[in-house]
């Protein structure tokens, strides 16, 4: 038990897929794992530990922001032995070729800041996934006919941005979509040797203004935890 995660020791996998809304780590492990069992509830961010074809695997809430990833993988890492973490949420398309329902498989994560940032000083650290999930993911997709996109995601630690300044370069630079959680998440599993890798379905597009709805987006979701449970286990 920690401060944030009041799961017993051996209740987590050492798998961890990290929706960032509680309620969806709820939908997600009963909808796709066998005998979920519900390991956290501390604060309201639900977990749960089931199986999927025969492997162990939790899905644990991070919350939204990097802030509030960081305190749920960093003790997932640090007192409960996780070691591949995926992120499977939703995100804002930046480019007209990625549209609503469309997959987005994050290679790298930009971002203005970070909770990593101070470690680094002056650098510019780039943060990445694991080549060994991300070619599982992309093979996943390509068996399902699933329509993705692989490349670079913006990490905004401001979810009402009003600088458009920036998302024009953003666009201007290929950056497919934005979200909230990458960055920091590729660079805790850098620093501890983990694995990671983000798996995102487009919700919303920051050009069109289109919007799925809430129904729509549950429907459409299942896509993403597929590809990502694959990813993990290929």
């Amino acid at each position: 038990m920690t401060i944030h995660i009041g799961a017993s020791e051996g209740d987590v996998a050492e798998t961890v897929l990290l929706p960032g809304d509680p309620y969806r780590a709820r939908w997600a492990a009963k909808t796709f794992l066998k005998s979920p069992k519900k390991i956290n509830e501390v604060r309201g961010m639900l977990g749960y530990t089931g199986t999927w074809n025969g492997h162990r695997v939790t899905v644990q809430g991070s919350g939204m922001g990097m802030p509030s990833l960081s305190i749920y993988v960093n003790e997932l890492m640090r007192d409960y032995g996780a070691r591949t973490f995926i992120r499977i949420g939703s995100t804002g398309a930046m480019q007209p070729n990625v549209r609503l329902r469309d997959i987005v498989l994050a290679m790298t994560a930009s971002s203005v800041s970070t909770p990593s940032s101070t470690i680094f000083g002056k650098l510019n650290f780039a943060p990445c996934a694991d080549w060994d999930l991300l070619r599982a993911a992309a093979n996943s997709v390509d068996r399902h006919g699933f329509t993705a996109h692989i490349g670079g995601v913006y990490s905004s630690d401001t979810f009402y941005d009003e600088r458009d300044d920036l998302l024009e370069q953003m666009v201007r630079h290929g950056i497919l979509a934005v979200e909230m959680e990458t960055a920091e998440l590729y660079s805790l599993a850098a620093r501890h040797g983990a694995r990671a890798l983000s798996v995102l379905t487009v919700s919303d597009h920051l050009q069109t203004r289109e919007e799925l709805h809430h129904e729509e987006r549950e429907r459409s979701f299942g896509d993403m935890v597929l590809v990502a449970l694959e990813a993990a286990f290929p």
